[in-house]
């Protein structure tokens, strides 16, 4: 018997899940994640995102895990001409300079969060006092694009000099991470 899932894709049009976008749905997406690599993974890859599909974002994960030294900030913070002249070579990514430099930077900025606060972690689920927001949405129609959270930590994120940091990038970035969990209550991946 199949299972029930939030009805819904990660690009423009409503439709069943398949391939990457299901097991995203199914294991990550909304669900609470603590690693301070894989928030800054997410983080850049929500960046990428911005203006394209995330399905396409997904199809090209490996590719952007290979190219971006397996999204260690401390080495992505280090990255010069040379580097990015390289990604943009590299056909198995979004080559958009500024999404590019944009995650460079945001390198940059998450290790000085990390040296305020201990760890991204910290910082991040700060905002919830650690705990998940779930909105209990019965129809897929009531996820906003933003929300007030997502215009905090973006404020936040802005003033601390990350980019490709709106609210509505964040919003998609809280979902992804869990701190804000959007699954409809009939879905069985909650």
């Amino acid at each position: 018997m199949e299972k029930k899932r939030c009805h819904f894709s990660f690009g423009a049009k409503p439709s069943p899940l398949s391939g990457k976008s299901l097991l995203y749905h199914d294991t990550r997406w909304c669900k609470p994640e603590h690693r301070d690599g894989e928030l800054f993974a997410m983080l850049v890859l929500e960046g990428m995102q911005a203006g394209v599909n995330w399905d396409l974002i997904l199809s090209k994960e490996e590719n952007f895990r290979r190219a971006f030294d397996g999204f260690d900030p401390n080495i992505v913070a280090t990255y010069g001409e040379e580097k990015i002249e390289a990604l943009m070579q590299d056909r198995g990514i979004i080559r958009n300079r500024n999404k590019i430099a944009a995650a460079i930077s945001n390198a940059r900025a998450f290790l000085k969060v990390q040296e305020e606060f201990g760890s991204f972690d910290a910082f991040i689920w700060s905002f919830t006092d650690g705990k998940t927001i779930d909105h209990r949405l019965s129809d897929e129609d009531q996820m906003p694009a933003k929300d007030a959270l997502s215009e905090k930590v973006s404020a936040e994120l802005k003033k601390r000099g990350f980019r490709y940091a709106g609210p509505t990038i964040v919003y998609s970035y809280l979902q992804g991470i869990g701190v804000i969990n959007d699954h409809s209550v009939t879905c069985e991946f909650r």
